[in-house]
């Protein structure tokens, strides 16, 4: 197995940052053990939420055996992590493409194989990411000093790369008994880095954000990047060894693909861009969709949001959706501090063939009221939103990887400061608005989209723009480059 820590892209890491990588993998070693020879069963099943939309399946390490056979010539595995939610969105725009392109998707979450070194290895540092992001949002000084610096510099520098490389090679179990030849897209780093430790032959590293950071490189795979911003920035590694002049990534090494979005979202777009503005002609409710992320940070400013639109949703000026993922703490917890929150919602809690039938009569009928949504499981949790979007109005989410999704976007503060670039890049392309930082700020945008059309208007006339040149295909280019590499 090759040190992909000593030498990145012809740059080599010297001294203290390689000894501290080196330092890294040895203490999770001592912690969670080797099992790097180990010799996991592997089996297929079908994924229980994502199977009958998009064929999904899942592949189980350490369970034993099944009866399902791998499909090598139409097979593509989506390596994931369940770190926030970002990451599984952006896995199941890619199953959502392959599906509609006639591949087979197998989802293989690299967090969800408990007596494995590599899931233990990801459960710890998820757990100090969560802890930290939740953190950042209570705590301005400790987000100004440590989160924003740490999210925006620290995992920018090749040596923090040489760290995640190393520990990769402590993940590459998982992957040993998987045909080597069957295509892989990472939509995290770790899997994509695993992967090709492991040998698997074809991998493609789908890379999230805006603000390129060397956290996100895989080298020896194919890093596909939403937007020319980033792509500029990772073909010269821009900033990632202080000020050096680095060693350029090759040229084939980078592919620009515009934004991962589901299939059923970029098929609807113009239909449901047209319902969305004769809603807005017709005086109707006004639905906004304010999903909390992975990380459940930013109760406060989504409570602040809600008591400005409880007096608007009884008036019938506006109507919600609440998705609170799988944080059902969170919904308490608003509830209890805002009066007759739950006497005047409609809860779809932990129903999916009830949310599924919701999210598709509320296309084309109407919606009013507050709607609020929990799921326990983490496939129903992420994927509600995207069942949402079709029929909201605005959605209302920090801007982490739903900036790239084409529906009208409020975007709320960010939680690490490689957040901002996407609320700029959706400005710029005129589907989203500015990042509002503060209370003040978001219900004046809040306002804007209530009272006057000519925002909203503009931003579903971008929206239709925008597919013209492909913005939203970046999902489908990545599946097929990953399905051509074997040519």
């Amino acid at each position: 197995m090759t040190d992909k820590s000593k030498n990145i892209f012809g740059n080599e890491i010297k001294g203290k940052a390689l000894r501290k990588a080196e330092k890294s993998k040895r203490r999770y070693q001592k912690k969670y053990g080797d099992d790097s020879k180990a010799q996991y069963s592997v089996k297929i099943t079908e994924n229980a939420c994502l199977k009958e939309p998009l064929g999904v399946y899942d592949i189980r390490v350490d369970e034993g055996k099944g009866d399902i056979p791998f499909d090598t010539q139409k097979g593509l595995i989506v390596g994931n992590i369940r770190m926030g939610f970002g990451h599984y969105r952006i896995s199941i725009a890619m199953a959502s493409a392959a599906h509609a392109l006639g591949y087979t998707p197998y989802w293989m979450d690299l967090n969800s194989y408990p007596n494995t070194t590599c899931t233990k290895v990801i459960g710890a540092q998820n757990d100090l990411y969560s802890r930290a992001s939740r953190l950042s949002q209570k705590d301005p000084l400790f987000n100004k000093i440590f989160w924003e610096p740490l999210n925006y510099e620290g995992f920018r520098q090749l040596s923090y790369n040489s760290s995640d490389q190393k520990n990769a090679e402590l993940m590459a179990a998982v992957y040993r008994n998987i045909p080597k030849d069957i295509p892989v897209i990472g939509t995290h780093v770790w899997p994509a880095q695993a992967a090709i430790h492991a040998g698997m032959k074809y991998v493609v590293n789908a890379i999230p954000d805006n603000w390129p950071m060397a956290l996100h490189l895989a080298e020896g795979s194919v890093h596909t990047i939403q937007t020319h911003q980033a792509y500029f920035g990772y073909r010269i590694l821009n900033g990632m060894q202080k000020g050096d002049v680095l060693k350029p990534m090759p040229p084939e090494s980078l592919v620009y693909t515009g934004h991962y979005v589901d299939h059923e979202l970029v098929s609807n777009l113009e239909d449901d861009c047209r319902r969305r503005m004769e809603r807005k002609e017709n005086g109707k409710p006004m639905r906004f969709l304010m999903t909390i992320g992975g990380a459940g940070a930013q109760r406060e400013l989504f409570s602040a949001v809600i008591r400005h639109l409880i007096p608007l949703v009884r008036r019938k000026k506006a109507a919600l959706y609440i998705n609170v993922g799988d944080h059902k703490n969170v919904w308490d917890e608003l509830c209890a501090e805002i009066k007759d929150l739950d006497k005047m919602s409609k809860t779809h809690f932990n129903d999916w063939s009830e949310t599924s039938a919701f999210s598709e009569r509320a296309v084309e009928n109407d919606v009013s009221g507050i709607h609020a949504f929990w799921h326990e499981n983490i496939f129903e949790a992420v994927y509600c939103t995207n069942l949402l979007i079709r029929s909201c109005d605005v959605l209302m989410t920090k801007p982490g990887e739903l900036v790239f999704y084409p529906v009208p976007k409020l975007f709320l503060k960010r939680i690490g400061g490689h957040e901002k670039w996407g609320a700029i890049h959706s400005a710029e392309y005129g589907d989203g608005t500015l990042e509002c930082r503060d209370v003040p700020h978001t219900l004046q945008m809040v306002d804007m989209f209530l009272n006057e059309k000519e925002l909203f208007e503009h931003m579903c006339n971008q929206i239709i723009i925008n597919k013209t040149i492909g913005l939203y295909d970046g999902a489908y280019k990545a599946v097929k480059l990953a399905m051509e590499m074997r040519r």
